[in-house]
C-alpha cells in the first residue's frame, strides 16, 4: 500500500488525476485546491461544475483549514458515526474555487480506510473524491465495474483493494447551516 500511496500523492501533486478506493465507493481524485486539476474531473465525469463534489480529509483537526465554521455537533456525528459520513459545511475556504457550491458550501468526509486516509495524511491536503462513473450513469459498487472510459481518462489507477467485490455503498449526508442540522439524506 505505501508504494501506491506514494505514487497517487506524486500524481497528485503535479495536478493529476487519479482513480482511487475509498472508505464508500471508488473516487475520482485530485488536489482539492488545484482549479485545473478539479477541472479535469468535472470533464472526465461530462459533469457541470454548478454540481459540486466533495473532499477527503484525515482527521478533523484539519477542518478548520477548510471551513469557516465547524460546528461541535458535527464534530460529535463523525466521532459517533459508525459508518461514512460526509458533511456540508458553510464558509468553505482554502479551496479550488470550483470546488465550492454556488452558496459556499462544501462537502467533506473524514475517511477511515487505509489507503485513502494514509493518501489524505502523506498528500497534506484534500483530495476530491467523486464517484468513478460518467456523471448520470450507475455508481460502480467495485473497481470491475468502472467505466473503461473513466480508467483511461485518469493519469493513474491505484493498485490497491482493485479485487475486492464488497459491494460498497455512498456515504450519508448531512448538511449544516449556521450550525444547525437542515438535510439528511
Amino acid at each position: 500500500m505505501e508504494k501506491e500511496v506514494k505514487k497517487a500523492c506524486e500524481i497528485l501533486s503535479k495536478g493529476g488525476i487519479i482513480l482511487y478506493p475509498t472508505d464508500t465507493i471508488w473516487g475520482i481524485g485530485c488536489d482539492a485546491t488545484n482549479q485545473d486539476a478539479v477541472r479535469k474531473v468535472y470533464e472526465i465525469k461530462q459533469r457541470i461544475d454548478s454540481k459540486s463534489m466533495l473532499v477527503l480529509l484525515d482527521s478533523t483537526d484539519k477542518l478548520k483549514h477548510y471551513v469557516s465554521d465547524c460546528p461541535d455537533t458535527a464534530l460529535e456525528l463523525i466521532k459517533a458515526s459508525d459508518k461514512p459520513v460526509t458533511i456540508i459545511y458553510s464558509g468553505a475556504k482554502n479551496l479550488a474555487s470550483n470546488l465550492i457550491a454556488e452558496d459556499g458550501s462544501i462537502g467533506i468526509r473524514i475517511t477511515q480506510e487505509a489507503f485513502s486516509k494514509e493518501l489524505c495524511r502523506q498528500f497534506k491536503k484534500p483530495v476530491v473524491s467523486t464517484s468513478a462513473n460518467i456523471s448520470g450513469k450507475a455508481s460502480p459498487a467495485n473497481f470491475s465495474e468502472i467505466d473503461l472510459a473513466v480508467i483511461k481518462a485518469v493519469d493513474y489507477v491505484v493498485n490497491y483493494r482493485q479485487d475486492d467485490l464488497i459491494s460498497a455503498q455512498p456515504s450519508s449526508i448531512i448538511k449544516f447551516d449556521n450550525g444547525c442540522i437542515i438535510k439528511i439524506r
